[in-house]
């Protein structure tokens, strides 16, 4: 098989339709794809002025309409020249409906909308830039979450995916040698997780990032032994304080921050029952 042409037909900026087709097409490592991209298609002469395109360089089309007009102009074209198609929310939103018991409102770009949602979000990355590796000790009562790890512990792509979830979170790095900040010590009672690697994992990511920064020397900071004893001192400090553990050495920064949301989920539902 060859090259099949992708067209991502969207009336809004196409994010979504992105997204699940990135998702679904990695389920098909054997099969290349040129991707074309039709996204703020928002009225039903627009669909029509870019049929020609599609008809150019036909194949696949995947679409996100909320419009049934624009729909329609998009599906009798398919149907007539026999281009496959994907109706991506169509299932989606007529289950939802049905469940809901109420008719889906249809408006396009709904989710990108500069709401409450969106400044929360916004006010969550600032938050997190500002408090990144103890940059800021100030301010950590008012984070949703706060992590601490030892150095290359994933501390801040975590933070990161999180902020972009709407969730203030600040991490504190452990410096051997030195306690922990007194920032923490005043905060028992926020959210708080520990992030440990495997120290052999440890070791190579911080061998590459001196690389990069074309750091040679041998130091402590990438012997495996002293790796290994940071991060047991990393363990006990953690279980001392009651924190929960996630050994992020298998995971991706995703599946780390699944796990965090789930945990700060329980973490509120028993504050608000000892309430």
């Amino acid at each position: 098989m060859g090259k099949i042409h992708l067209h991502l037909v969207s009336d809004s900026t196409g994010d979504t339709l992105e997204q699940v087709a990135k998702a679904a097409l990695v389920q098909f490592p054997h099969v290349e794809t040129i991707k074309h991209y039709w996204p703020m298609i928002r009225t039903s002469r627009h669909m029509e002025r870019i049929l020609p395109e599609i008809k150019a360089l036909p194949g696949l089309v995947m679409f996100t309409l909320v419009d049934q007009d624009i729909e329609d102009v998009l599906v009798d074209a398919c149907k007539k020249r026999k281009w496959p198609y994907i109706n991506v929310l169509h299932g989606i939103i007529q289950e939802m409906g049905q469940i809901f018991g109420e008719q889906s409102i249809a408006r396009p770009g709904l989710q990108h909308e500069m709401n409450e949602e969106y400044f929360n979000r916004i006010d969550a990355i600032q938050y997190t830039l500002a408090h990144d590796d103890g940059q800021i000790a100030d301010g950590l009562e008012q984070a949703d979450v706060i992590l601490v790890g030892v150095s290359r512990s994933s501390k801040t792509p975590t933070c990161i995916y999180l902020a972009n979830k709407g969730l203030k979170a600040a991490n504190v790095p452990i410096v051997p040698g030195l306690p922990i900040p007194p920032e923490l010590e005043q905060n028992k009672d926020k959210f708080i997780v520990g992030l440990v690697n495997s120290p052999d994992r440890l070791v190579q990511i911080r061998k590459n990032r001196l690389l990069s920064l074309k750091e040679d020397r041998e130091t402590s900071y990438i012997d495996e032994e002293a790796v290994r004893e940071e991060i047991k001192e990393a363990r006990k400090l953690f279980s001392a304080r009651g924190w929960p553990v996630i050994d992020v050495t298998r995971r991706s920064i995703e599946e780390t921050a699944v796990a965090i949301i789930n945990l700060k989920t329980k973490f509120d539902e028993e504050h608000a029952a000892a309430e």
